[in-house]
């Protein structure tokens, strides 16, 4: 397995509350890997744990290493923007931010100054709604503000947002939980294709849709890492009882 993010020794607490204990995992490069496990396992916190987003949070102590194509991101020397420009984050919820549906695709190339014209910039535009199935229902109205699309179609913008600024890694933290089922299914088409071009790491608490998107999966539970490896192995045969008990449904 070509590993894109390597995990070693990893432990995090909030304060005296310590959410994960010794993880050592590897995430294969390109494809999805499914982090799945009940609810206040550790999922979340281990997802942001990769782009240094834990960091956000007071009073979060943090030891062990993530490595991103063999660079641990939490080194001293190490540029936080840049980590989070490789590493981006779909979260949750919806976050347009309070500007244009234009403005809010190309926020992230402005900071980074990735293009040079205006007409750069429109055509980043419009292949980033394209990339996520936005540009046909969009295209007259750019400079509306993002918050008049409804909520699948912020979340579609979100993710034309993050791909924008021409990350390795997506992050995707339950995505589609806010939404209703039709735009559930948009999102988790669009993760399907994108998943050829990039390494795309998903949290989610719903056992189908896991099943549906996981190339590789990552069963945790009391913030320790059960088991991990390929799909059809860990939810045809998996090697833990554990496991075994929560696709089976029986917590």
């Amino acid at each position: 397995m070509d590993a894109h993010i390597q995990v070693r020794d990893l432990n995090v607490f909030y304060r005296r509350q310590q959410a994960l204990k010794n993880i050592n995992i590897e995430i294969p490069k390109q494809g999805i890997t499914v982090i799945m496990g009940p609810s206040g396992c550790g999922k979340t916190t281990l997802l942001k744990s990769f782009n240094r987003f834990l960091e956000l949070t007071d009073g979060t102590r943090i030891s062990g290493k993530v490595l991103v194509d063999g660079q641990d991101i939490y080194d001293r020397e190490v540029d936080v923007t840049e980590v989070r420009k490789r590493v981006g984050l779909l979260a949750q919820r919806p976050s347009p931010l309070p500007m244009s549906i234009y403005d809010n695709v190309v926020y992230g190339m402005h900071i980074h100054r990735m293009k040079r014209s205006r007409k750069q910039y429109k055509a980043a535009v419009q292949h980033y709604l394209e990339v996520v199935g936005l540009w046909d229902e969009v295209q007259k109205r750019l400079r509306d503000p993002a918050t008049s699309l409804s909520i699948g179609q912020q979340q579609r913008l979100c993710l034309a947002r993050g791909l924008a600024v021409e990350p390795e890694i997506i992050l995707a933290d339950e995505p589609t939980s806010a939404l209703d089922p039709i735009s559930s299914l948009n999102i988790e088409q669009r993760l399907l294709e994108l998943k050829k071009q990039y390494t795309t790491v998903i949290v989610t608490h719903t056992l189908r849709q896991a099943r549906r998107l996981a190339d590789y999966v990552i069963f945790m539970y009391l913030g320790e890492v059960v088991e991990a490896g390929l799909a059809k192995q860990v939810f045809e045969n998996p090697k833990q009882e554990r496991t075994r008990a929560y696709l089976e449904g029986q917590f």
